[in-house]
């Protein structure tokens, strides 16, 4: 089965490599992802399945299925939406759309996706149970396209037994994979403050409330939620990424805006530190004669993988690269819509290499970001390979 899925990956790669071009080269932005949608709907029909669109705004769903459908059913998600990034990288199909770049990887995603399809749609009378393929929009954007396309009914139909995915990973080589059992992503809250004083003159600043100053102290004060107030073994960071005060070099503005955002992976730990921020924030504006609005948009949950999934799919990425090119990954304090389908159905997210030998690592977001398009092959034919495994696997077990 290896070798037949591995030549079936090789004789599709030229096809599939040309849809990851055609959406590199037309990115869209979260929750505007109508072309892409398109695309990947007349691909998958030319496939000869039956796509529905539109679900989570400009998600895609479609079922392959094998002998006895309704046994068992693993789903496989990849994401599509791009970045809000101009693109540096020089190729030749670069993307054509000024100040959007698929710079996460999100094409490769895709694509892979496409070419696992193709190898399950062709291979589909060998194994028993189906497939649903899902192609998610909106993985950047909260509430995330993966929420999204569950309030809109994905599963209504059919509820998966498993659910698979992959995120490329520009730190590791191409050709190898790896993941973790348990609570792997951290989840994700944005963090909006205004913080209110009383502008004026910078000469004299004592008829002012200055809430640049204001604001400085609520950033060094929140540093104790995760020094002081976390449990030193519950990973948390707490960052800030934008603090705007429209005043001048003698003008003090009447309000200054902070945006940043915290991870961690406990629930009721989550919830505490959200109180905690509030109080903070308020408490400090407060006490220097301010008022500080606090916004929390909660975002994604953290991610975990199922144990018995994660193995089985470290076990069978051994049989497909090998032993030296499948690893075991540490935590990570990035986030996932992914968690939201982790929540609801036994799990794997797992990481693909994408890392160019002998070149330096363009990380994630970044402008420059390149991938050895050689990953894809890697990819499609490990996913077909990894479903099929785990079908099978059931079948056995049912007999």
């Amino acid at each position: 089965m290896i070798e037949e899925i591995k030549v079936l990956a090789k004789s599709f790669y030229d096809e599939i490599i040309e849809c990851r071009r055609y959406l590199h080269r037309h990115p869209e932005l979260s929750q505007q992802e109508f072309g892409t949608m398109e695309y990947v709907a007349d691909k998958l029909r030319s496939f000869g399945l039956q796509p529905h669109t539109g679900i989570g705004k400009t998600g895609v769903m479609a079922m392959i299925e094998g002998n006895n459908p309704q046994s068992y059913c693993i789903a496989l998600r990849a994401d599509y939406d791009a970045l809000p990034i101009k693109e540096c990288t020089g190729l030749p199909f670069s993307s054509e759309v000024d100040g959007v770049m698929h710079a996460c990887g999100h094409d490769m995603h895709t694509a892979s996706l496409l070419g696992c399809a193709k190898i399950l749609t062709t291979l589909s009378h060998k194994f028993e149970g189906s497939v649903m393929l899902i192609f998610q929009p909106s993985e950047e954007m909260y509430p995330g396209g993966a929420y999204m396309m569950m309030q809109d009914g994905v599963f209504d139909n059919v509820m998966p037994n498993e659910i698979f995915a992959f995120h490329c990973l520009p730190e590791m080589d191409s050709g190898k994979i790896g993941m973790k059992k348990g609570k792997y992503m951290a989840s994700t809250d944005e963090l909006y403050l205004t913080v209110k004083g009383r502008g004026g003159h910078g000469g004299t600043p004592n008829l002012n409330i200055d809430p640049i100053v204001i604001a400085s102290h609520i950033i060094v004060a929140m540093q104790q939620i995760v020094s002081r107030n976390a449990d030193p073994m519950m990973p948390t960071i707490l960052s800030f990424g934008k603090m705007i005060g429209e005043g001048r070099t003698n003008i003090i503005p009447d309000e200054v805006k902070i945006e940043g955002t915290i991870r961690t992976f406990s629930e009721e730990w989550r919830l505490d530190a959200h109180k905690r921020i509030t109080s903070i924030a308020q408490g400090v504006a407060e006490s220097m004669g301010g008022s500080c609005d606090v916004f929390i948009d909660f975002g994604y949950p953290y991610v975990v993988n199922d144990d018995q999934c994660t193995q089985n799919t470290f076990d069978n990425g051994v049989e497909y690269f090998g032993n030296d090119n499948v690893e075991w990954l540490e935590q990570r304090m990035t986030a996932e819509d992914f968690a939201f389908f982790a929540q609801k159905i036994p799990a794997c997210y797992f990481r693909v290499g994408t890392h160019i030998k002998d070149t330096p690592i363009t990380n994630l977001h970044r402008p420059n970001l390149m991938i050895d398009e050689s990953s894809i092959e890697h990819a499609m034919g490990f996913m077909a390979y990894n479903t099929i495994q785990a079908l099978n696997k059931q079948t056995k077990k049912n007999k």
